[in-house]
């Protein structure tokens, strides 16, 4: 839910997070049909209403699901979910699932979170959240911290990023505030995360911004979405107007590692949508 993952984030007091993780590789040479998704994975907010209490239960019902790659997230008990860095890296891989990613707070214990994300095996820490800023200096602010961050996470031996919302799509002073992040941030240090759901929310074309600046994007998020107005309402995958097809073929096609499903808002139990989503994955053909 768009506000509620809003007002989350606030009262939480941390930046956590949105977002699934799929793993592209030679297809083909794996034996899927070409165009297919044999591995994806899960961002682990989309079951926050439940993983807090059982973490390792519920990590092992999505990986029998078929999610292969898990992004984290800045939940009660920190990223790892109170498990030591060996431990989670361990669990994990007899579940035949890697954590490649997680979102975090980036203005909070970065050394540490740097050291633990390099311990369990991840590769990439990303910023999940920073809200709409009033001028583009506010967002010139943002670049030269994400370039400060970026150079220190860099250094600690992994990738640092930004997952948009819809915010940093929607002009201001006559300018689209991810171009100027894309534009301002050094790709030596920064790369990004995009958010299929949230890009198109905000009246952009997902498969135009990937045509033009696919290479500074590593990661992306798969979630689906109707609109009642201006209200956005997402849903299970393949039940609102997203058209995955195309935009999933062009990701590709420029160069997109791993593909992230999220979903902040389910029209059930939560552990019912993460399986209808697993099944659309499987079938999915780009």
């Amino acid at each position: 839910m768009h506000l509620n993952r809003r007002n989350f984030l606030k009262k939480a007091g941390v930046l956590t997070t949105s977002a699934f993780a799929l793993s592209q590789t030679d297809l083909t040479a794996l034996g899927a049909p070409s165009g297919t998704f044999k591995d994806f994975g899960l961002q682990l907010y989309s079951v926050r209403d439940v993983l807090p209490g059982d973490p390792k239960g519920i990590m092992t019902q999505l990986a029998k699901m078929g999610y292969t790659i898990f992004e984290s997230y800045g939940g009660p008990k920190g990223f790892l979910w109170g498990m030591e860095p060996k431990e989670i890296k361990s669990f994990l891989g007899d579940q035949g699932v890697k954590m490649v990613s997680t979102h975090f707070d980036m203005n909070k214990d970065l050394e540490k979170s740097i050291d633990m994300a390099r311990e369990a095996g991840l590769s990439y820490m990303l910023c999940p959240y920073i809200g709409p800023q009033k001028t583009m200096d506010d967002w010139k602010r943002i670049a030269d911290q994400f370039n400060q961050v970026g150079e220190q996470v860099n250094k600690g031996g992994l990738k640092f990023g930004y997952h948009n919302h819809d915010y940093s799509f929607k002009p201001l002073n006559g300018q689209i505030p991810q171009e100027y992040l894309l534009a301002n941030t050094d790709p030596r240090n920064v790369m990004f995360e995009l958010d299929l759901c949230w890009i198109e929310a905000a009246g952009q074309s997902a498969v135009g911004h990937l045509k033009k600046y696919g290479k500074r994007y590593e990661l992306c998020h798969i979630k689906d979405y109707n609109k009642t107005g201006e209200k956005v309402i997402q849903s299970d995958l393949g039940k609102g107007v997203v058209n995955y097809k195309e935009i999933l073929r062009t990701a590709k096609d420029n160069g997109m590692k791993y593909f992230l499903v999220e979903q902040e808002e389910y029209p059930g139990p939560p552990m019912v949508s993460m399986k209808a989503d697993a099944e659309y994955m499987k079938k999915l053909v780009v």
